[in-house]
């Protein structure tokens, strides 16, 4: 795959990774043999899964990219103007690096060149990523790292001298309970100096007549999505799921701040997965649950910066107050990283 690149492009891959398959199985195993029964959401990204997504981005319910690009747009140049010059910028989870365009312009503006490392569990997108960024601006300058979040900023950082702008866009955080997300930050924090920062997508707390429908629109995408996952638990695992035996449920459970998304039993059944030699039983509404999405309050954002040995420097929110970027700032000298 690396071979398909030019220069200044260059893909380092993670050695020792697990076999994907070895490792989704694990996880399918031990996610529904617990009581409740869960998936990875991790697994939603399949090919058909990664279109269906694209999809979900354009709908009207499915308010979060439309209201990030729209801070993007308004907000690039300052976010970019708070950085020291010629911030490395390194983006976790970057895909194809769509909305990122937007803050490498901005950067380009500013500082003429600009040095850009998409991290990526996956060097297929990240190829095509970074083949396609190269042709549209010549003065950027890539490395990607195919690899853990964690194994791509070691890489990185240990190899640049410069300041590093972290970006984590859109609204994964969210899929982390509130104690997992300040165990990750903490991870960040590990791998960056005082000059260096955190840009982070998350989505604000609102009622369940904006969220539930983000999450279950009227067309059926989200739906189609969810049950995806039941269609690569077939073709990868030799799984027999029947679509119609199962339907999608998403739930915004106020006082926990969170969508919660099930695949719903329709029935009485028992699946096989035969390439783990499993059978499930599944009673009729028992729920699968495959996505947790929490919400933030202002004040649950500064308890997680502070809680993760960082403080919230600056916010950029949309018109709507809806989404919100937050540039978080390492805490100088903070030996005690207090628990949420």
């Amino acid at each position: 795959m690396t071979e398909t690149l030019r220069e200044p492009q260059i893909i380092r891959a993670q050695d020792k990774m697990e076999n994907p398959t070895m490792a989704f199985a694990k996880d399918v195993l031990k996610g529904l043999s617990n009581t409740p029964k869960r998936l990875s959401s991790v697994y939603f990204y399949d090919e058909r899964g990664s279109q269906i997504f694209e999809e979900i981005c354009e709908l009207e319910e499915y308010y979060l990219t439309r209201k990030e690009t729209e801070i993007l747009q308004r907000s690039a140049a300052e976010i970019i103007l708070r950085l020291p010059q010629n911030t490395h910028l390194v983006e976790l989870g970057s895909g194809s690096s769509t909305k990122t365009r937007i803050l490498l312009e901005a950067a380009m503006n500013r500082f003429g060149t600009t040095h850009y490392s998409p991290i990526d569990v996956s060097a297929e997108i990240l190829t095509d990523t970074v083949n396609d960024l190269n042709q549209r601006y010549p003065k950027l300058q890539l490395e990607a790292v195919a690899g853990r979040y964690e194994f791509g900023m070691e890489y990185i950082l240990k190899h640049s001298t410069s300041s590093h702008c972290i970006m984590w866009l859109g609204s994964s955080i969210g899929n982390l309970t509130r104690v997992e997300a300040a165990q990750f930050l903490r991870e960040v924090r590990k791998y960056i100096g005082e000059s260096d920062s955190l840009l982070l997508g998350i989505d604000l707390r609102k009622g369940p007549e904006i969220l539930e429908p983000a999450y279950d629109d009227a067309r059926g995408v989200t739906a189609d999505f969810n049950l995806n996952l039941l269609d690569r638990l077939n073709k990868e695992l030799g799984g027999t799921f029947e679509r119609k035996n199962f339907q999608h449920q998403a739930i915004y459970n106020v006082e926990e701040g969170r969508i919660e998304m099930y695949l719903v039993s329709n029935n009485d059944q028992k699946v096989e997965i035969k390439n783990i030699g499993v059978s499930i039983s599944f009673k009729r509404e028992e729920k699968i649950l495959t996505e947790y999405s929490y919400k933030y309050s202002q004040d649950e954002i500064t308890t997680l910066a502070e809680a993760s040995g960082f403080f919230l420097e600056q916010q950029w929110l949309d018109d709507q107050g809806w989404f919100s970027l937050n540039c978080f700032k390492p805490q100088n000298n903070a030996p005690e990283l207090r628990a949420l």
